[in-house]
Parts: C-alpha cells; sequence; structure tokens
C-alpha cells in the first residue's frame, strides 16, 4: 500500500510540474506575440535597380494627385500602396533615405523604384544615375 502511494504521488507532482511548465511555455509565447494586435500585411524586402527623376516631372501631378516635388523624400513604385513608407539602401554606399509612395512607376521593367532627385541626392545616386538598393518597407500606406 506504501509503494502505491508513492507511485501516485509522484505522477501528480510529475504532472503538476508539467502542467506548470506548459502555462509557462504558453505565457511566455503569448507575450513575445503580443496579445491583440491585428495582423494585416506583412512587411517586405526587395533588391534590385533604383532610378531617379527630377526636373522634367516639377509641378507636374503624380499618380495620388499631389504635385510633384523633385526635392520631396517621395518615390514611384509599381505595387506598394500610396503612403507606405520605405527605407532605400543604396547598396554601394550603404546609405539610407526613407520615402514615402505617391506615384506609380518605374516604367522600365527591370528597374524596382524611382526616386525624387532629393532622395536619390539623399543616398550618392546623382552621378551613377541607376544604383543597386534595398527596399524595406517600414510602414504599409491605405
Amino acid at each position: 500500500m506504501l509503494k502505491m502511494l508513492s507511485i501516485t504521488s509522484n505522477a501528480i507532482i510529475r504532472t503538476s510540474t508539467y502542467n506548470r511548465l506548459s502555462i509557462g511555455i504558453l505565457l511566455l509565447l503569448v507575450s513575445a506575440i503580443g496579445c491583440g494586435a491585428p495582423v494585416t500585411r506583412s512587411l517586405g524586402t526587395m533588391e534590385g535597380i533604383a532610378s531617379y527623376y527630377g526636373s522634367e516631372f516639377h509641378g507636374r501631378r503624380t499618380s495620388n494627385g499631389e504635385s510633384f516635388d523633385k526635392d520631396a523624400m517621395t518615390a514611384a513604385h509599381r505595387t506598394y500602396p500610396f503612403n507606405t513608407i520605405l527605407r532605400v539602401t543604396n547598396l554601394s554606399n550603404g546609405m539610407e533615405v526613407d520615402v514615402r509612395v505617391n506615384d506609380r512607376g518605374p516604367v522600365k521593367p527591370e528597374r524596382i523604384i524611382d526616386l525624387t532627385y532629393g532622395a536619390a541626392k539623399e543616398i550618392d545616386m546623382v552621378r551613377d544615375g541607376l544604383v543597386r538598393v534595398r527596399v524595406e518597407v517600414l510602414e504599409w500606406g491605405n
């Protein structure tokens, strides 16, 4: 009878420890993931060729209806929603600029983004005209 009680006690202790461990892991996962945070779209990254556009379009309407400002920190992208905030990194020198998507483009299929002249100056690409960049989504637009 004593041996049987000992086995039952050990089983209860093991089950209790297992339950506490399970609850601890669950709490850790919930705190790491977050509660109630809506999951909308994942942020993205792409690499490719960037170009820039400037004076010849200054003052014209962009695809979202704004007046194009060659010195603004904005960009044209084919598919990202307007007002998406992007970090563009010049891969040849590591310089970065944050821009807002307010136009559609580039027209040439081998390019992934068109920057304004102002944004191109920030990452030192004006002289080269075309540079390899990394484009990271910081915040999705509407």
